[in-house]
């Protein structure tokens, strides 16, 4: 018969119980210009790469697509995202920042980097390097 796993030998216990952590420290930070952390990432990459369409974003993003499209309806809705019709195919929406979504993204920025460097004080900024060179090389 075999034991039941403790959760301090689970990985997966152990990185999401960090991130739930992690994403409290974030959405702390972001809270004030009203973003979630993950709302943060849409816009941090929609603002590094302008008119991607849903399944690019999603596979940058490493998530469903069906779960991005839930995640983007109150940017739309709020007016920060934007999406329109791709040249080439009218079924494929290609998705942007708004000016507003350019302008609290730019607040959201400041935020995280308050959020950033708490962690990196708390964590150890060389600590912080390395454990995102590991996690980064699980999605990669």
């Amino acid at each position: 018969m075999n034991r039941p796993l403790s959760y301090d030998e689970c990985n997966c216990f152990a990185l999401r119980q960090a991130a739930r952590r992690v994403t409290q420290m974030y959405e702390r930070h972001l809270r004030p210009v009203g973003l979630t952390a993950a709302q943060f990432t849409i816009l941090a990459k929609l603002a590094r790469k302008p008119n991607l369409p849903i399944a690019d974003l999603a596979d940058s993003m490493v998530m469903e697509r069906t779960t991005l499209v839930r995640a983007m309806k109150p940017l739309q809705r709020d007016g920060l995202v934007a999406a329109e019709s791709a040249e080439h195919d009218g079924r494929t929406y290609l998705f942007s920042l708004t000016e507003k979504g350019e302008a609290t993204f730019d607040q959201a920025a400041i935020a995280w980097r308050a959020a950033q460097d708490e962690f990196e004080s708390r964590f150890g900024r060389g600590r912080a390097k390395v454990l995102r060179a590991e996690l980064f090389g699980i999605t990669g």
